[in-house]
């Protein structure tokens, strides 16, 4: 596997794109206006002729350990011996999130299929039904990983782009093939549950309205106390542990938005009646504890051979706890993984295996970590 890495910052690449790469695979993360422009895509389309080039707007883009905004971060990725496969669609050509897994799912080629790499909007498409719809139909052997796409800390605009397609509500599945290719990924959060165990008893699809039988954001604010007047931007500091009927391994879930008028919240993630909730609060050493135990975990499956690259996925509202020391949870991770390159970007939902269960599952709030490599 070989390598090109750039990020386009301040009207310039700070290392020059080559004259004509041969990568099959450019992950270009960064300002939906600086992909936009037809220069850069004429430089991207003329230096990785061969390569399917895929992105997504975001919360901050990830460059090795520097965290940048209003920026491009640029990785080109060239197999040796390793197939892809890209397909996508637009949540807005079918009825819902399920339906559209299985249209891509149908898509994409099963027979010897080792990995998929999800990139989707993060504001059109329900993450829940996405990555349930695609787990039911990926071998048991094949894991997923990915994220959805931020918007800062906005909450407006979310685009995913394939090539020329830049849109809202497009996802993008990679296939990666064949035995050469080894991929580990591993995902923590760092964030504390506090507070009594309470059910959900009232809910549609993402939109909590009752907790024990009380209106949701009425009991939320209630544990908040003073933070509660800083409602929506305070909920990114106190997202929910969900803990689905039937199940131990709990998932993060953040708060999107609050509707005041009838006291419901909207979640980046399904909250399903019957489930168990606890509120849930973070500081900088928990989440930097976090990304240091979600590196070692990917690496399980390196014992023998390092790490070609490393896409990282962090959650919007562990950057804005960290705030000016993001870059640390960065640090820490190079730590762990060496000379590793890193690539990624800061979302609204971030997509790995669920460690006890495993199975896909959508988190909020984690860093999220998959690493590749290929055997010789």
């Amino acid at each position: 596997m070989k390598l090109f890495q750039s990020a386009f910052r301040d009207g310039a690449w700070l290392e020059a794109l080559p004259e004509s790469n041969q990568a099959q695979l450019v992950l270009a993360f960064g300002d939906r206006t600086l992909i936009g422009q037809e220069e850069i895509r004429q430089q991207l389309e003329s230096a990785f002729p061969s390569a399917e080039i895929i992105g997504c707007t975001t919360s901050g883009e990830i460059h090795n350990v520097e965290l940048y905004t209003d920026s491009i971060s640029l990785t080109a990725i060239e197999f040796e011996n390793t197939p892809i496969q890209v397909v996508d669609k637009n949540v807005q050509d079918f009825e819902n999130s399920t339906a559209l897994a299985k249209s891509l799912m149908a898509d994409l080629p099963i027979q010897d299929l080792k990995h998929v790499f999800i990139l989707s909007d993060g504001q059109l498409v329900n993450g829940s039904d996405l990555i349930n719809g695609i787990s039911e139909l990926l071998p048991e052997d094949v894991m997923a990983t990915g994220g959805l796409a931020g918007d800062g800390f906005d909450f407006n605009q979310t685009m995913v782009w394939r090539n020329q397609d830049a849109c809202e509500g497009k996802v993008i599945l990679v296939g990666f093939y064949g035995s050469a290719i080894e991929v580990g990924h591993g995902h923590l959060g760092g964030w504390k549950t506090f507070g009594p165990d309470r059910r959900i008893t009232k809910s549609e699809a993402n939109v909590l309205y009752e907790i024990d039988g009380q209106p949701a954001l009425q009991l939320y604010k209630s544990f908040l106390g003073k933070y509660a007047a800083e409602l929506p931007a305070s909920a990114l500091l106190f997202p929910l542990a969900l803990t689905l009927p039937g199940e131990k391994e709990a998932v993060v879930r953040t708060i999107l938005s609050v509707d005041q008028e009838n006291q419901s919240m909207t979640f980046a993630g399904n909250m399903p009646e019957g489930a168990i909730c606890q509120l849930m609060r973070a500081n900088y050493e928990n989440l930097v504890d976090g990304a240091h135990g979600a590196a070692n975990l990917a690496l399980t499956k390196f014992e023998n051979m390092a790490p070609d690259l490393a896409i990282l996925i962090s959650c919007v509202g562990r950057r804005l706890v960290l705030d000016q020391r993001t870059e640390e949870e960065l640090e820490v991770v190079a730590d762990v993984l060496g000379h590793c390159p890193m690539a990624g970007f800061y979302s609204y939902g971030e997509i790995s295996p669920l460690v006890k269960l495993g199975r896909c599952g959508l988190h909020n709030q984690t860093m999220t970590i998959t690493l590749l490599s290929e055997k010789s």
